[in-house]
């Protein structure tokens, strides 16, 4: 079954579902929901014996754990073979190079009752604008390979200090940020950067030692365009002013004077690259 089609039946579902509820009839209500409880539970049941008899072909089970919609069906019934703790620790080992592109990591302390608890460490816990984009790539990694996750807790966000409102885009951002996928930079060679307009916002896109690093399209500086300057070695100079910015290190200024890029999370999944944006 294509993805658009199986959206569409995860649509339909809770289309109905709310249709339901919003019943006057109580007693259509609750024997229509003890239906809708028999047909799941047996499903479920048939689920499980699939899962038993597919133990010793682990190449098919991942197949279909892979599908969007067996996995979710797998994880309703708390049938899916690989246990959250593992997923988690998964999802980190993807994003852990967009982190220590930012100077940054990410420590896993534990899952709880379904709650993550994780601490951002290096140079996250001290600059806000990282640890909120980097506390986001987490979350959004998390979110692909353990939605049945409960929750999320990081200890290291710091907290933006007070002041005038810098340039440019300011995470963490008031809207839900929304990730979008980024055409023609999946192949960007080394020390390589491109312009490129995303949902409406400005951005640089570079490929700094092999990492895709995104950064608001605006000097910190003198808030001119910086597609146009020159990178070298991982430092990105501003035309307008000469100011330089190092990527590697979430976009600070080496003129040491507390300026910095406003950087904007990126993951690579599977040869597409996605940017995360507030709406």
């Amino acid at each position: 079954m294509a993805v658009a089609q199986s959206d569409q039946l995860i649509d339909r579902v809770q289309v109905l579902q709310a249709r339901l509820e919003a019943l006057d009839d109580s007693a259509a209500r609750d024997v229509a929901g003890e239906l809708v409880a028999a047909v799941v539970q047996m499903y479920g049941a048939g689920l499980e014996r699939i899962v038993e008899a597919l133990s010793g072909a682990p190449e098919i089970r991942d197949e279909l754990v892979a599908d969007p919609v067996v996995g979710s069906l797998l994880l309703i019934h708390d049938l899916y073979p690989v246990p959250l703790e593992e997923r988690v620790a998964e999802a980190l080992e993807r994003v852990r190079p967009y982190m220590e592109s930012h100077g940054g990591d990410v420590e896993l302390l534990g899952v709880a009752d379904g709650v993550a608890h994780l601490r951002l460490q290096g140079s996250c816990r001290s600059c806000a604008a990282s640890s909120a984009t980097l506390e986001l790539a987490v979350r959004q990694a998390l979110e692909e390979v353990a939605p049945d996750l409960r929750g999320m807790e990081v200890d290291g966000v710091v907290e933006p200090e007070p002041g005038p409102e810098p340039l440019g885009v300011t995470l963490p951002m008031a809207a839900p940020p929304a990730w979008f996928d980024v055409n023609g930079v999946a192949g960007l060679a080394a020390e390589e950067f491109v312009g490129a307009e995303v949902a409406g916002t400005p951005l640089v896109i570079a490929n700094v030692e092999g990492t895709l690093l995104a950064y608001v399209d605006r000097c910190a500086s003198c808030g001119g365009e910086l597609h146009g300057g020159e990178l070298s070695a991982g430092a990105l100079a501003c035309p307008s002013c000469g100011r330089s910015y190092f990527l590697p290190r979430a976009g600070r200024s080496l003129d040491d004077d507390g300026l910095q890029l406003d950087p904007v999370p990126l993951l690579r999944d599977n040869g597409s690259v996605r940017v995360a944006l507030s709406q």
